[in-house]
């Protein structure tokens, strides 16, 4: 822990994984109701995949801008900003009338949810190292992974008694207490001596910095990989459990949390072998777990034998391993940007929202009566992944 810096305790890192919850719940609580959208709204599924699309593309772009100014300004400041807008959006969104102002609207979501993700990253980064920080990211993603467990439970129960709407004013609500526990419990970590005198031209020179180091390149690539195989399941899987597979939407709630237990088991074996186990190791395992359950779901549906057993089972194996490489890779990276951690930060969340952008509209596209293309796309980027681990391991070993 640096001197300079507050310690960063066990409550604090509740409320940081609160805060850095804001991606999936805002994702997987209105995953239940998309076909109940497209219905209501007179939509296509492939319209209402894409506000999952402009969400994911706000966080990536987000945190490009959000990571830099809380090295010039400090970590609170721009997470109390940020989050105020988020919750202003999210108030507004339960009242959109048609699917192109839902689809303006979370992209602004995605822009300001943006802080969520990356400060909670920097505080760690700014007040633990090595084996520290290797275990605090990966308590901080265990406990975040509680929200696709309850979320999509919630969305939809909420859902089915009181429609999509009452789902987005939960989220709103939520939202609004992200705010004040922000507001009230996060201190600034970043000191005034270690800010960074100078505007947008810092930061780009920071990032080209970073992105000269062909190790924090290759881990940028692993999480954008990573992160678009599992974005490539939850964009298709409500069409894909639903309509292909005959789930009710509480049914498809109680599938799809069954991963998000597979990346709370996986982060809290990961936490426990901080110290011990190599990251690099835990995160060819994960890169391990990712491709196996791409070939398996790839076989499924290629043969036509994709089933809900075999469905929720490749769900939960993917699931794991993304849980396994996103925190070790956090580790891993932001290790390499001592120098500027905010933006080392903000890189990496880029390249995994900005990655997992590219994934939805490229699964919609071939409509909702088809489970191929999600896990083609699940098999093409897991095996980038796997690849880019297995040089980043090789180096590690040299």
């Amino acid at each position: 822990m640096r001197p300079s810096s507050p310690r960063l305790t066990p409550g604090l890192l509740v409320v940081l994984a609160v805060i850095a919850a804001v991606g999936p719940l805002a994702t997987d609580m209105y995953l239940p109701a998309f076909t109940e959208i497209a219905g209501d709204l007179g939509s296509h599924p492939s319209s209402v995949q894409l506000t999952l699309t402009t969400f994911m593309l706000g966080l990536g772009l987000g945190q490009l801008f959000l990571g830099p100014l809380s090295d010039r300004w400090g970590r609170r400041g721009v997470l109390i900003g940020a989050l105020s807008v988020f919750a202003l959006s999210s108030i507004a969104m339960t009242f959109t009338p048609n699917v192109e102002l839902f689809i303006a609207l979370r992209s602004i979501q995605g822009l300001s949810g943006a802080a969520g993700i990356v400060l909670t990253r920097a505080v760690i980064s700014d007040t633990e190292k090595g084996p520290a920080a290797v275990r605090a990211f990966s308590l901080l993603a265990m406990m975040v992974a509680i929200a696709p467990l309850i979320a999509p439970l919630a969305g939809g129960v909420i859902s089915e008694h009181w429609g999509w709407r009452g789902t987005l004013a939960v989220v709103a609500s939520v939202t609004v207490l992200m705010l004040i526990l922000a507001c009230l419990f996060v201190q600034e970590s970043l000191p005034l001596d270690q800010r960074h005198i100078g505007g947008v031209s810092r930061a780009f020179s920071n990032f080209a910095r970073l992105v000269k180091d062909r190790q924090f390149v290759l881990l940028m690539v692993t999480v954008s990989m990573a992160f678009g195989s599992l974005l490539a399941y939850i964009s298709a899987s409500p069409f894909v459990a639903q309509v292909m597979l005959g789930m009710s939407p509480t049914q498809f709630s109680l599938a799809f949390a069954a991963g998000a237990l597979a990346m709370v088991s996986a982060n809290l074996l990961n936490a426990r072998l901080a110290g011990r186990a190599q990251p690099a190791r835990m995160l060819l395992l994960g890169a391990s777990l990712i491709v196996s359950a791409a070939i398996a779901m790839t076989a499924f549906a290629a043969t036509s034998s994709l089933s809900a057993a075999s469905f929720i089972a490749s769900a939960f194996v993917l699931s794991g391993g993304v849980a396994l490489v996103m925190a070790n890779t956090s580790a891993l990276a932001l290790a390499r940007a001592e120098f500027a951690r905010g933006s080392g930060s903000a890189l990496l969340g880029a390249a995994q929202f900005l990655g997992g952008s590219i994934v939805s509209p490229i699964v919609g596209a071939w409509g909702e009566h088809t489970a191929l293309p999600m896990a083609l796309t699940m098999l093409t980027t897991s095996t980038i992944a796997f690849i880019c681990v297995l040089v980043v391991v090789r180096s590690q070993r040299r």
